[in-house]
């Protein structure tokens, strides 16, 4: 559950990029598969592609022998190579999926960069703490017999020093398991991601991105003849945000019954006005998927820089916190002496 079932991204855009290349150069698909095995560069893709040959080779279709693999490959990556199969698109999808992976990997990069060092600084922060407990648990104890307490927690000497370094460990291991868990689990998502979107500047981002994706998917899943439920299931599940996925019987019923598109997805509330309102120019001249596409770009770009707004808010938190503990400290060591001196002062009287 903690682990990604999925392929990494970068094995998944480098598998997706020597696909296009192949199948736009004629090559034949069996042949195709075997050279993006020896070209993937990941001992579990390089499995799944044996058995995905002999799947094809017994008769199957690709986007069936991804799905025989398991959650190998994402969802979305097996519904779009589906997709490509029926319309005879299959290289322009897969240099889709492609670049759609490699971006998320330079959005990836980006956000780590960003954030990398102020956790640095709050990491060396918590360790010079658990150093400074440590050494004043080996100096005297003060005149009441008890050792310096530089925390107010009671911790001192080695057990303190270990017990303050393994509570933040401990903190940034429960963090990541439960970051893991919800986005591995459907029903966590569809619970949490809802309550993110109101959160200010986080709930921009990730609607953005959101937005982005699904406008990315949805222009390439009506280009290439995909029929409307299936094209905009698939384009809320792209969007890879639980909220977005939890709308989708809302937003189909709401179709069904008669509304536009327009009208379907902004009932929903998950989509700006902005956007809302390109969808009713691009229905009212019959350019939706062009301009969805043109629209992905546009809001790849608001997405890019609401995540800048982002990591800057997060790095602000994380020096704040830093300073914070700092500070604390610093008070506390102050009191200490403070102490000591009234102590010294009372006895000499």
């Amino acid at each position: 559950m903690l682990r990604n079932p999925d392929l990494p991204w970068k094995t998944l855009a480098n598998f997706s990029r020597t696909m296009a290349r192949m199948l736009e150069a004629g090559v034949d698909v069996r042949k195709a598969l075997k050279s993006a095995a020896v070209r993937g560069g990941d001992s579990r893709l390089e499995q799944a592609l044996q058995q995905i040959r002999r799947s094809v080779a017994g008769g199957n279709s690709i986007a069936d022998a991804l799905t025989e693999t398991g959650r190998l490959f994402p969802a979305l990556f097996r519904d779009l190579v589906h997709v490509g199969e029926l319309t005879g698109n299959l290289p322009d999808v897969f240099a889709s999926l492609a670049r759609y992976y490699e971006t998320r990997m330079k959005q990836l990069t980006s956000l780590r960069s960003a954030i990398a060092w102020p956790i640095i600084q709050l990491v060396a922060a918590v360790s010079i703490i658990g150093l400074l407990i440590f050494i004043l648990g080996l100096l005297p104890p003060a005149g009441d017999g008890r050792p310096f307490d530089v925390t107010g927690l009671g911790l001192a000497g080695t057990s303190g020093a270990l017990t303050w370094l393994g509570g933040w460990a401990a903190a940034a291991v429960s963090g990541w398991v439960l970051w893991k868990y919800t986005r591995n689990n459907l029903v966590s998502q569809e619970a949490v991601d809802p309550l993110l979107l109101q959160i200010p500047v986080v709930g921009s981002c990730l609607r953005d991105f959101a937005v982005s994706r699904f406008a990315w998917c949805f222009s390439l899943t009506q280009k290439s003849g995909m029929s409307i439920k299936p094209s905009l299931e698939c384009s809320l599940k792209a969007a890879e945000n639980g909220a977005f996925t939890r709308a989708f019987p809302w937003i189909w019923s709401n179709l069904s019954e008669g509304d536009t598109l327009t009208d379907a997805l902004a009932q929903s509330q998950l989509f700006s006005s902005e956007f809302i309102q390109f969808v009713a120019t691009a229905e009212e001249t019959g350019t939706v998927p062009e301009q969805l596409e043109r629209m992905s770009h546009l809001f790849e770009e608001q997405a890019q820089r609401s995540m800048s707004r982002l990591t800057s808010v997060f790095t602000g938190a994380v020096w704040f916190m830093t300073a914070g503990l700092i500070v604390f400290f610093i008070l506390r060591l102050a009191m200490i002496y403070v102490g000591l001196l009234n102590d010294a002062v009372e006895q000499a009287m």
